[in-house]
């Protein structure tokens, strides 16, 4: 009698334990699952940042074809029509005579001009050339942005679904054993510390359930304010999870990889550049103009000698404009925008720095996460040996309750652990390919296989 005791309390230990694991599985994606393929293509579609981004390299592109238009002639026109009242007075005889002519006088001019030494157009020109540079960098690091930030989005739900399930499934492992050790006690096999003890931890997995619902919702937020969509249903992370070799692994070879493509690098020297077409354009104001121009005007009683005449004049010509003083306002715009190019190289070697920074970051995650996903892994399959050993051991009469749930615990927490080092290389990757400037679509495409 004592021995099927014994079975059957082993029997709901085990259950308990294996209660752990089952919880822990959920539905690896259904029909209606977001996948992270979708997510950012929604992404690309609906966020408000990047739509916003969009829409600024949109402005950007006109920069060059404004600029471009300063090297390139101009053509204007012009028409008036007046009606005329004059008083006319002429002495004829020794008298005055007065008349009072009416008539419509009209003219007509059309005019080209072309830039032929104009130093403030130039700079304009090659300005509007690194303006449109920059927006495009720009856009590009924004496109980046979006990939990096729907990942850590979709992953932060992951993680916390992951975590909700964790300490749902110790919750009720709690129960479970809380079941048993009372009816145990009830028989006279139980002691009331075991009793004590898993009610403590019943209580306080009550409490960690909450707190990990509160943060599953918050996280769903999160990434249905990037996707402009319900993110209910998201996939989970392959059972097949193998992490490829880094390629290149050297920090160096990224280095050079993001100094010369990083897209915030990009948009900051030509940043530099527009701030030194700046000077130019400042320092234009002391330069002399040269332009080219030809006219037609045509005219119809254009004065009161030439009434009811019309004339036609054609005429072609250069016209030279030498700026003497003004005031020193060209002296002082020219230090004010040295000065802001002074500002934007300060700004490329902190935007520099900053990136560097993230790579070795990203980097050194990348790397670490290898060798911490390879220990965790172990560290599951140990923990799942111990809850097994420990349910022997109960049998035997050598271990106790306390050390169940101990192990349970372990085991709860190296599973949350793995799947936190899976998802932090798998952002990690996302980053270090977005600080090298190599970050593109099939990179996520690539990422979004590991879900399903």
């Amino acid at each position: 009698m004592a021995i099927d005791k014994a079975n059957a309390r082993t029997g709901r230990l085990r259950r308990s334990a294996c209660a752990l694991a089952a919880l822990l599985a959920i539905c690896a994606g259904s029909a209606s699952a977001i996948s992270l393929q979708q997510a950012y293509e929604a992404a690309l579609k609906n966020d408000p940042a990047y739509r916003m981004h969009f829409y600024e390299n949109e402005a950007g592109k006109e920069n060059r074809i404004i600029g471009r238009a300063n090297l390139l002639p101009s053509v204007a026109g012009s028409y008036n029509a007046n009606r005329i009242r004059a008083d006319v007075t002429q002495e004829i005889g020794g008298r005055e005579n007065t008349t009072y002519p009416r008539y419509t006088s009209r003219s007509g001019v059309i005019q080209l001009r072309q830039p032929l030494i104009n130093f403030d157009a130039y700079a304009r020109y090659r300005q509007g050339i690194a303006q449109s540079g920059e927006s495009a960098a720009r856009f590009e690091s924004s496109k980046d942005e979006v990939a990096v930030r729907v990942v850590s989005a979709y992953v932060d739900v992951l993680y916390a679904r992951d975590q909700l399930n964790l300490v749902q499934a110790q919750r009720d492992a709690f129960s479970e054993q809380m079941k048993v050790n009372k009816r145990l006690f009830e028989k006279g096999e139980g002691t009331r510390t075991d009793m004590l003890e898993t009610q403590a931890r019943l209580d306080l997995g009550e409490a960690q359930v909450l707190e990990a619902q509160d943060n599953l919702t918050a996280a769903r937020n999160t990434l249905e304010g990037v996707i402009g969509m319900p993110a209910d249903e998201l996939d989970s992370l392959s059972a097949a999870f193998r992490i490829d070799p880094l390629t290149p692994a050297s920090f160096d070879d990224w280095r050079q990889q993001a100094l010369a493509n990083n897209p915030d690098l990009k948009a900051a020297r030509l940043a530099v550049e527009v701030a030194q077409q700046e000077v130019n354009k400042a320092r234009a104001g002391h330069a002399p103009r040269l332009d080219l121009v030809a006219s037609y005007s045509k005219n119809d009683s254009e004065t009161l000698t030439q009434l009811n005449q019309e004339t036609v004049n054609r005429a072609v010509g250069i016209q030279l404009n030498v700026p003497i003083y003004s005031g020193g306002q060209v002296s002082a715009v020219s230090r004010q925008a040295v000065a802001s190019r002074e500002r934007a190289k300060a700004d490329l070697e902190r935007r520099t720095s900053l990136v560097l920074v993230e790579l070795r970051k990203a980097h050194s995650v990348v790397l670490s996460s290898v060798a911490k996903v390879d220990a965790l892994v172990k560290a599951v399959n140990s923990g799942k040996l111990l809850v097994t050993a420990t349910e022997q051991s109960i049998k035997g009469g050598v271990r106790i309750n306390l050390d169940m749930l101990n192990a349970q615990q372990q085991l709860a927490a190296s599973e949350r652990d793995l799947a936190q080092a899976r998802y932090s290389y798998l952002l990690g990757l996302l980053r270090l390919r977005a600080a090298a400037g190599t970050l593109t679509s099939e990179d996520v495409t690539r990422v979004a296989r590991y879900f399903e």
